[in-house]
Parts: C-alpha cells; structure tokens; sequence
C-alpha cells in the first residue's frame, strides 16, 4: 500500500514531537517540514532527513505529493492555515485549540464540510493513552455503574516565576486565555472522551497570579528556564490559574482546577471518574496504570499489559507488561489513530477529536472566562 506522505508545518517545540511521533507510523512517510524561518526548517530537515522544506505554507500546500498537513503553528495562526489546508483537499491534523475563538472555529467546522473526501481532527493526545482508553472501555461496558462525579487537575510549573514568559500570556497570539485554553482544554477533552458526557454549565474563577512578567528581548522556546538578562516588564491578562464546577447533559457533576504554577508538576494531568459502583483514576505522571476503588471489596491497580486490557484500548499500546509507555507514546498513538482511521478508507469510529469536538472545548473556554468575569453560573448552548 502506497504510504501517506506528510508535510508538517511549524518547527517549534511541539513541531519537532510531531516529526518523532509521524517517524514512528508504518502507514506514513514523513516527507516535508515548513517553518517561516527558512533556516530553522532546513536544519529540521537535514537532522531528520526529510526530503522536502519549505519556508511558507504555501509552497507546502503547493506540493502534489503531499496528502496530510500537521498545523503545529501558535494559536493566531490557525484560522488562517487550517482553512489553507482544508481547501487544499489534503487531511489536516490541527494542534489545540483550534482557534482563537468559536467565531473561528465554527467557521472551520462550516468550511469542512465542503469538504467531505478528507479528514480533519485536533491533537488532544491525552485520549490515546492506552489506559485512558482502558478507562473509556470500563465506564461504557458499566464496570463504574453510572458515572455521578468527575475531578481532577492539570497542573504545571513552568509559569512559576516572574522570569518565565510565553506566548501564550498574550492575547493576540494566544487568545483570550493561558492556562485554560492550553492544558484546561486538555482535561475538559479527556473526560468528555471517557464518560461520554458533555459539560454544559460552568462556573469559573480564573486569576491572573502574576500580574508583571519579564519578557525576554530575544526570543525563548517553550519550558526553558533561561533567566533573560535583557527583558521588557509586561503586563498579564490571560491567567495562570484556574477553577471550574460544571454539570454535564446526563446528571453528572464535577470540579477541575489548573495551574502553571505548582512547584514540581511537570504536567501533572490526572482525574477521578467516580460512579454508583466504582472509582476509576488515572494520572499521567504515571499513566502505565489505572486505580480503581470499591466500598465493599479491596481497591487495585490496573498495571498496562496488552494481554490483560480491553480490545479497544490494546489496539493503542505496543510495549510488553513492565515496559513503560509514556506522553510521547499516547501522542504517538493519538497521530497513528487518526491514519489509521484515514488508511481504512475512513471507517469505523473517530477516536481521535473531530473539529467539531474541538470547536466545542473552544464555546467552553469561552464560557468559563464569561462565568469568571460575571462570576455566575454559564449555560453552554449546543
């Protein structure tokens, strides 16, 4: 079978975890990497050995050979590139979130639909981790009974000082939100994945904890911790911190919170599923295993062994028992998901978030900055 040849644009930090992750597909030929910086792209290039790059979209877009494009590109530029992409007729794999705003992401999602003969998802790796899937397959086959209560946190520290500076503080490149839209985005995802239910009224209190930063003169890459010696102070608007209380469309509850300011999380994604019967917890810190609690009968771990977990979630591990797996593998079995979904002539499930998933979790963000600013309860349309 003739191999899905891939263009990747945007050489930043998580344009190089694209480039190892699509390496590691047998159904993908990595052939193209584009960056406004010619330099930085031919550098990528040449230490992978890609055979093609690029210095503007365009020309990328402009190569026949080319089927996929991964936009790994800061969020102010989605709008403008996946559009790109999706006239393009090639699949698009977008990076969260989708957009700046719904406004943008309704827009996307009207435009794909001209579109019918390509596939468009968002990369919200944390969904194909082996045991989150595991989670997914527990809770629908009723191991938890009904799903009540939902909990966790997604917590950081690479904002922790004043000296820490990124992006994604500003507005204009970022949006309207930091820690929500970047990891609270993720947690929102995950558990919506999992339960099946959909959050559909929030009530928020977000802060800003660092209200002054010093940007760096020169530019930085993400989770450096390089104190600049040459800085400009700025003023913060987009938070650091987070809270959120939600109800779901089926009856069930919960409560989240994040941060990019908690010494010694590195990314600290975890949440508690809790049901009639059961608990189930997962953490990514450790995410070969799974905790599952009972009332009447003795609490356990769920240890990751393909001979062991469900048929749904072993199509996404590749290590023996014992053999960790870990972020780079779930975000390399998020990308192998939706090839394989684009390898079996589009059939079966969409594992992976579809833009219409993605545009949602953007109308969520939005109403948790609404309900922190009214500080009131905000109902989520459909």
């Amino acid at each position: 079978m003739k191999k899905i040849k891939v263009g990747i644009i945007g050489m930043g930090y998580i344009g190089e975890s694209h480039i190892e992750a699509v390496r590691r597909i047998g159904c993908c030929e990595l052939y193209a990497v584009a960056d406004t910086n010619a330099e930085l792209a031919k550098a990528k290039a040449e230490q992978y050995g890609i055979e093609k790059c690029y210095s503007s979209v365009e020309e990328l877009l402009a190569d026949g050979e080319i089927d996929a494009v991964h936009n790994c590109t800061p969020n102010f530029l989605h709008l403008d590139i996946n559009k790109e992409i999706i006239k393009s007729g090639k699949h698009l794999l977008s990076e969260k979130p989708l957009c700046m705003d719904y406004v943008q992401a309704k827009e996307l999602v009207e435009l794909k639909k001209q579109y019918p003969e390509s596939v468009a998802a968002v990369n919200f790796n944390y969904r194909l981790n082996p045991m989150v899937q595991e989670m997914r397959s527990r809770i629908k086959n009723g191991k938890i009974g009904d799903v009540r209560i939902m909990t966790g946190s997604y917590e950081q520290d690479w904002l922790m000082y004043d000296t820490d500076y990124s992006w994604r503080l500003e507005p204009e490149v970022s949006g309207n939100s930091c820690a929500m839209a970047d990891i609270g985005s993720h947690w929102m995802d995950a558990v919506q994945h999992v339960t099946g239910h959909k959050i559909v009224e929030v009530m928020a209190d977000l802060k800003t904890i660092i209200p002054v930063r010093k940007k760096p003169k020169k530019q930085t890459e993400t989770f450096t911790s390089a104190i600049p010696t040459e800085f400009d102070e700025v003023e913060i608007k987009n938070e650091d911190y987070g809270a959120v209380i939600f109800h779901t469309d089926k009856g069930g509850t919960g409560v989240f919170h994040v941060s990019q300011l908690t010494a010694g999380r590195g990314c600290f994604l975890n949440f508690e599923i809790s049901g009639s019967e059961a608990t189930l917890r997962w953490n990514q810190e450790e995410n070969d295993r799974l905790w599952m609690g009972f009332r009447g009968g003795d609490n356990h771990l769920i240890i990751r062994d393909p001979n062991a977990i469900s048929e749904e979630a072993g199509k996404y591990t590749a290590l023996a028992k014992g053999h960790p797996e870990g972020w780079n593998d779930a975000f390399k079995g998020n990308i192998y998901a939706f090839y394989k979904y684009i390898e079996d002539g589009c059939k079966g499930e969409e594992i992976f978030s579809t833009l219409e998933q993605a545009a949602y979790i953007v109308k969520l963000t939005e109403a948790i900055i609404e309900s922190s600013k009214t500080k009131s309860w905000v109902k989520v349309n459909n």
